[in-house]
């Protein structure tokens, strides 16, 4: 039975890749989802990667996503090194391209910020300081924090925002800059924020902006990390998915198309308990997040 079932989901997600080129034999692809089911990753994980070029799936005259065994192959080894080596995704990017198995060109101008890292570095450094001093002020290992000046790891949303607290920054000051003071922002053009293992961050507007809009996604079981607080109000609706929401000793529920709007000094948390991505549209104002 178990056959059976796995030969009918293969023979649903296949397509006809057109070929580049008259003359190129034409592959057999997949859809996204049984992808990520193959590689036991999310779908929005494969497409953040896709961002940074560790992949390059063909699309469909429908605008699907088809990814090739040489895509599977690539992205085994991806795995490989975020699971067994703990590397982000620009260190993955990195191995990848030694081994040779990215010789295709990264997209041109990517607007996603691979890390914090060095921007921390930097602020720690212009103020003498040392990463014994940082990392007890924010209250985490001296080693975590190295990684994460080394873009060898990430760090949750709590984190992020005990350290934006520490250096007197908000969580806009680690996205990419922009030129933009258009007052309109297209999917492709918004900046992205990694808030640790399955979270991002898509900021939805640009300028000088007194509400701080984002359209979170998070991945099933990711977080925000420990409590935390600042200044503010903030509101979200939840466009898909599920999330938990802790106001210090409340907890709440909240599924697609509940709203929720608290007072950001409040210590919260958050989590997504659901088996798909959640997608939030999360709004601080002003924006001391």
């Amino acid at each position: 039975m178990r056959r059976q079932t796995r030969r009918t989901d293969a023979m649903e997600n296949r397509s006809k890749v057109s070929p580049p080129d008259p003359g190129v034999v034409i592959q057999e692809a997949l859809k996204i989802g049984t992808v990520a089911r193959r590689l036991g990753i999310s779908a929005s994980l494969l497409r953040t990667w896709e961002k940074l070029g560790l992949a390059r799936p063909v699309r469909t005259d429908s605008n699907y996503r088809m990814y090739t065994k040489e895509d599977l192959r690539v992205l085994r080894r991806a795995v490989y090194f975020r699971r067994m080596r703990g590397l982000n995704a620009p260190a993955i990017l990195d191995r990848l391209r030694q081994e040779g198995l990215l010789n295709h060109k990264k997209p041109a101008a990517p607007l996603e910020q691979p890390s914090i890292g060095p921007r921390l570095r930097k602020l720690r450094l212009e103020r003498g300081e040392s990463l014994s001093t940082v990392a007890q002020a924010v209250n985490i290992s001296i080693g975590f924090l190295s990684n994460l000046e080394r873009a060898q790891s990430t760090a949750s949303v709590a984190i992020m925002r005990k350290l934006t607290q520490y250096y007197g920054l908000n969580i806009l000051d680690f996205f990419s800059p922009g030129d933009s003071t258009s007052p309109l922002v297209r999917p492709r053009d918004r900046r992205i924020l990694q808030g640790g293992e399955g979270v991002q961050m898509e900021l939805l507007a640009s300028g000088k902006i007194t509400m701080e809009p984002h359209l979170f996604r998070v991945a099933p079981g990711a977080e925000s990390g420990e409590s935390y607080a600042h200044e503010g109000e903030e509101f979200l609706y939840v466009t898909r998915g599920q999330l938990v929401i802790f106001l210090e000793n409340e907890e709440y529920q909240l599924h697609a198309g509940d709203s929720f709007y608290f007072e950001s000094k409040t210590p919260h948390r958050w989590l997504n308990p659901g088996k798909e991505e959640t997608t939030i549209l999360w709004i601080n104002t002003p924006p001391t997040f």
